[in-house]
Order: structure tokens, then C-alpha cells, then sequence
């Protein structure tokens, strides 16, 4: 499914992040940076141990945040890896860091001039944040970043599951009436 706010492609498919030609994948990273499992681990597979190399020099992430490094192996050029939430209810500012997690991200895109940049759905894996929740926060910081200043003419969300996919989609038509 695809839509354009201003200039920028939204467009949100169902498939493995890792395999994105995009100048960037972003990782739902942990604030150690040190690997893990779901796509964080997979992103590290992928991307081989040039990635864990500059992570291990940047040496962590806070929560809400973003950093940027090679992509090693991967079709993409960077990984921008970011801290999503654990989810504990939403009442202990889960919002707003998810929130955070990818507006940062979008922040450190443009910082670095990229044109084209994938997402999974962070912190809707071990992390337990309710995807519904997670998609409306993740799609509506997106368009909020896209209908501003921004030099991405690509932004994707790669959603792992059918049902992940599904509900990205129906949020998406809610959220801009498509």
C-alpha cells in the first residue's frame, strides 16, 4: 500500500527489512546496542560484524533515541538503530518514547542527507507493545515528519506478519481517509 504526503512516498509492504535496498533500515535496537533477538538480531546477522563494531564504539542508546552506523553487509547503506519502549501499561511515557523512537530516527535521516529509509513496527515484539497502539504512533509521527521540511522521497514500514501488515494498513486508511 502506498500514499504521497507532499513529496515523500509512504508505502507499507510485508517482508524481511533486512533484504530493503533504502538508504536506510532502521533496527529496534536495545539502549546497550548489543544485538539481541527478533529484527534487531536479524539486521546483525545480516549485516555482519562490521555493524556490531561501531555499535560497540557509540557504546549504547538511551530509550526515545537514535544512532547511526554502517550497514556491513546489507543492501542498505546505514542502520539507524533506535530504542523503542517496553511496554508497561502506557502509563509510564510509552507514548511518547515510542514516539520518539521514530522521530529521532526520521531526525537522524535527514541529518545525514538520506533520501529513502525502512521501519519494522519497534517495540511491538518482546518489547509488548500492543501493535495497534504502536501503529498509530509509528504512522502518525511519520506523516507529521513528512508533511514538514524533510529530504526522504521514501519511507517504508516493513511488517514482518500478515497481521502486522493488516494492521498497519487499516490504520494508514484511518489515519489520511485513503
Amino acid at each position: 500500500m502506498d500514499i504521497t504526503i507532499q513529496k515523500t512516498v509512504l508505502s507499507l509492504r510485508q517482508g524481511d527489512i533486512t533484504v530493503e535496498t533504502v538508504d536506510a533500515i532502521v533496527n529496534a535496537a536495545n539502549s546497550r546496542l548489543a544485538g539481541g533477538g527478533g529484527v534487531d538480531g536479524a539486521i546483525h546477522r545480516a549485516g555482519g560484524p562490521a555493524i556490531m563494531e561501531e555499535c560497540r564504539k557509540i557504546g549504547g542508546c538511551p530509550t526515545g533515541t537514535a544512532v547511526i552506523t554502517t550497514a556491513g553487509n546489507l543492501a542498505a547503506k546505514k542502520v539507524i538503530h533506535t530504542v523503542g519502549p517496553v511496554f508497561r501499561g502506557g502509563k509510564s511515557g510509552e507514548p511518547e518514547l515510542l514516539r520518539s523512537a521514530y522521530t529521532t530516527s526520521l531526525k537522524r535521516a535527514d541529518e545525514h542527507n538520506l533520501k529513502s529509509i525502512a521501519f519494522p513496527s519497534i517495540s511491538t515484539g518482546v518489547y509488548g507493545y500492543p501493535i495497534q497502539e504502536a501503529s498509530d504512533i509509528a504512522l502518525s509521527a511519520v506523516i507529521e515528519h513528512l508533511k514538514g521540511k524533510t529530504g526522504l522521497e521514501l519511507a517504508v514500514f516493513v511488517l514482518f506478519s500478515n497481521a502486522d501488515f493488516t494492521t498497519y494498513c487499516e490504520t494508514l486508511k484511518r489515519l489520511v481517509d485513503v
